[in-house]
């Protein structure tokens, strides 16, 4: 302890506590915007949940509530300079807007892609396990998705391919026919020819593609004969571990395996497993397959002749068909982006210059038919 005539200091005093600087009118529209961002994914997580049951409808329900710590951190940063609230950004708003009416895998392919867009990589203000949880959710949102592709992946393959197909190979054709200088009814005759001769190609493709896989899939699976049987093998023996030896499993696995069946047999007991359901999502129906690839095909093969049967020739039906199958091929290669999680404009304008490159060949190729013929 110190005295008055002491010369050595005593302990400092405490001063003032630390007052961090006001935040600036910028920071208070930087905090706002993110508050409204974190309100707008909740409700679109909210959205979707409501369009579920069970599992998934937990985990959107669960990521809707990580969004909201998020508001909440905003608002404590805010403090009473909360202002009026503002909306979400607009590709947010319009998320929201597709998930309350729709709330498939579209909305949750472009809800990851908004996920991989987080703002907070270069946000000061925001903490690293905020940081930490936008990437988190963005591989829910695909495993979500990835569900929904599943499911989608035979039908919707044979039919977003068949339309393509079909725009491609008859504006390919129409294009061909019509440069070689023929008349603009033998246009129209190749190109409904090409139309029904490629539909039915691809229908029949996709049949036998389709079943094909499925039956190779059910030769894999054990047989009924083979599963009633198993009481009556010899325990000693157990000739059942053979069978999932052949199926991969080491001798060892093989042998405490099959005894676990055997101890455990009951009526619903299978060697292995049938059929499983992600095997038919996945490759649906062959008839299914058949049909959808008919008629998308068909309406992807009919936009190149509209022009024509519409009574439009020459150069006027030629740079009308150019452009309705040019916005098809957008569309077409913008959905693909969707569902495959990656930018729908550049899969557009990669099936854009693809189909009309295509197109183009042949068009050169009937000029020059044409011309030699001429």
């Amino acid at each position: 302890m110190t005295t008055p005539d002491d010369p050595r200091p005593g302990p400092p005093r405490p001063g003032p506590p630390h007052r961090p600087a006001p935040p600036s009118a910028r920071d208070l529209r930087r905090w706002r915007g993110h508050l409204a961002d974190e309100r707008a994914e909740a409700a679109v997580y909210r959205d979707l949940a409501s369009r579920r049951t069970g599992e998934e409808r937990q985990i959107l329900l669960a990521l809707a509530a990580a969004e909201k710590r998020h508001e909440d951190h905003w608002l404590e940063l805010l403090g009473d300079d909360v202002g009026f609230p503002r909306r979400g950004d607009a590709r947010t708003r319009v998320l929201g807007w597709l998930a309350r009416r729709f709330g498939g895998v579209f909305v949750l392919a472009l809800a990851q892609r908004a996920e991989s867009r987080s703002g907070y990589d270069d946000e000061d203000d925001a903490t690293a396990a905020m940081v930490a949880d936008e990437r988190i959710h963005e591989e829910v949102v695909r495993g979500l998705a990835a569900r929904g592709r599943n499911r989608l992946s035979g039908t919707f393959r044979a039919a977003v391919f068949g339309a393509n197909d079909g725009l491609v190979s008859n504006l390919a054709l129409v294009l061909g026919i019509g440069a070689s200088g023929v008349s603009s009814a033998t246009v129209l005759l190749s190109g409904v020819t090409g139309l029904l001769a490629g539909a039915l190609s691809m229908a029949a493709g996709e049949f036998v593609s389709v079943r094909s896989q499925r039956e190779l899939l059910e030769a894999s699976s054990p047989s009924a004969a083979a599963t009633a049987s198993l009481p009556d093998l010899d325990v000693d023996e157990n000739e059942l571990a053979l069978v999932y030896r052949a199926r991969g499993m080491s001798p060892d696995d093989a042998e405490v395996h099959a005894a676990d069946v055997l101890a455990n047999f009951s009526a619903t007991t299978q060697i292995a497993p049938a059929l499983s359901e992600e095997d038919t999502e996945t490759h649906g129906t062959a008839w299914g397959a058949a049909v959808s690839s008919f008629f998308f095909f068909a309406s992807g093969a009919l936009i190149p002749v509209l022009p024509y049967l519409l009574g439009l020739t020459g150069t006027t039906a030629v740079l009308v068909a150019v452009l309705l199958v040019g916005l098809a091929l957008l569309a077409t290669g913008a959905t693909v982006g969707l569902l495959s999680g990656t930018a729908p404009l550049t899969r557009a304008l990669r099936q854009l210059a693809i189909g009309l490159g295509a197109a183009a060949v042949t068009y050169v190729l009937g000029l020059v038919f044409g011309a030699t013929v001429g």
